[in-house]
């Protein structure tokens, strides 16, 4: 794997793991001060998870300009191994069912942000 593709999938994580916590400050903000059954908050969460990652795997796709599905698929995989990691050594837990789907969900998310990450670049590049 060449440096442009591994500091692409870098910049991936990097905004993927930016816009969760960002996002995360915000709805405990919204938990503290409004009402949110736990419910909602579940379906929220997943959506924030879902747009993160598609655009995390944008911004690696267009960063490494060649190969999108391998980038996004690494940013996605990423993701995971660090979640997966932090719920396993930090709460002695693993991945329930529909955790595992969720994440499958969320790397097909980068993955398809890759590539179109990837084509966002090409077609800037043969505009100019």
């Amino acid at each position: 794997m060449r440096q442009q593709q591994i500091v692409a999938v870098l910049y991936g994580w990097i905004v993927v793991l930016g816009l969760i916590l960002i996002t995360s400050v915000l709805l405990a903000f919204v938990l503290r001060f409004m009402t949110m059954t736990e419910g909602t908050l579940a379906w929220v969460t997943l959506a924030v998870g879902l747009i993160s990652l598609f655009i995390g795997g944008i911004i690696a796709g267009a960063k490494g300009k060649q190969k999108g599905w391998i980038i996004g698929t690494l940013t996605g995989l990423g993701f995971t191994l660090f979640t997966f990691l932090v719920q396993y050594l930090g709460y002695q837990q693993t991945f329930s069912l529909e955790q595992s789907l969720h994440h499958v969900g969320y790397v097909l998310a980068a993955l398809i942000g890759g590539v179109i990450g990837v084509n966002l670049a090409g077609s800037e590049e043969q505009n100019t």
